[in-house]
């Protein structure tokens, strides 16, 4: 749904883009050689964008996005971010509409626990796969995982080859994922999510090894960003937050330092909503 005068909105990741490619006249803005995104970015005419971190943020209406009004704003801004980004290749690779499939998710942090919640309102088998079983009993009873498998673990490795039909990689430490890939069946995807700068970077175009595909996906454009706004408003999925004010940002930030987030911050610039 495109936003009107008056609805509650929100803008993503993406501030502006050429508006002329290929890329941007298909609604894939996210590939434009010209992206320019709201945090930290440099205009073309060199001013920095502050985003989110602004009084007054100014974007074309092109990336301003209509949040349902069942949705908390608090809750809802991260999904322009974490949200579009599991959101987009669990659609390409036909996961909305396979109930029973297994899929398996490496990381249950910012992108990870959305990404349970999705799955499952989707009717989908939801596996983590995490360094340590330290989240095992968070993800299960919590989020509403259905099977959890430590990766440094051998024998749970083992046991659990050729099980799952999908993976999405949203961890951003660095790895190999060579141990992911014997837990996929034989043509099974794995799909490797985030910035292009991850340590493992974003394969350009699919890799394929014995018949399973490795990928790379980054966000969504902006047409599938206001379809995912929906489906999220529709099934009410929203982002376990933190609200912090400004002056808590640097704990924030040590707490994420040390992984201590469940599961994202949301910086109350205005004043309102952070609790005291």
């Amino acid at each position: 749904m495109y936003p009107v005068v008056g609805d509650k909105v929100g803008v993503g990741c993406l501030a502006a883009s050429c508006l002329e490619c290929e890329f941007c006249k298909s609604s894939q803005e996210n590939y434009c050689d010209q992206t320019q995104f709201t945090y930290n970015g440099i205009f073309w005419d060199g001013r920095i964008i502050y985003g989110g971190y602004s009084k007054f943020p100014v974007a074309d209406h092109r990336y301003v996005v209509h949040i349902p009004d069942n949705l908390p704003l608090d809750a809802a801004a991260p999904l322009l971010c974490a949200g579009i980004t599991v959101y987009s290749p669990m659609k390409e690779n036909k996961m909305l509409e396979s109930p029973g499939k297994k899929r398996g998710i490496i990381g249950l942090g910012g992108l990870g626990h959305i990404a349970v919640k999705f799955g499952k309102a989707f009717g989908l088998h939801v596996t983590i796969i995490s360094t340590s079983h330290s989240r095992e009993k968070e993800a299960k009873q919590r989020l509403g995982a259905d099977d959890f498998i430590v990766s440094t673990h051998p024998k749970q490795m083992e046991d659990k080859k050729r099980t799952l039909d999908f993976i999405l990689d949203t961890a951003s430490a660095n790895q190999s994922l060579g141990n992911y890939l014997e837990l996929l069946k034989v043509n099974g995807t794995l799909v490797v999510v985030g910035a292009p700068d991850k340590p493992m970077g974003l394969p350009s175009f699919p890799l394929i090894f014995g018949k399973r595909t490795i990928k790379g996906s980054i966000l969504g454009g902006m047409k599938e960003t206001l379809e995912m706004m929906d489906v999220y408003g529709q099934r009410n999925i929203t982002s376990d937050t933190e609200v912090v004010k400004t002056d808590q940002i640097n704990q924030a930030l040590d707490r994420l330092s040390r992984n201590d987030a469940r599961f994202r911050f949301v910086i109350d610039i205005a004043g309102k909503f952070a609790k005291t």
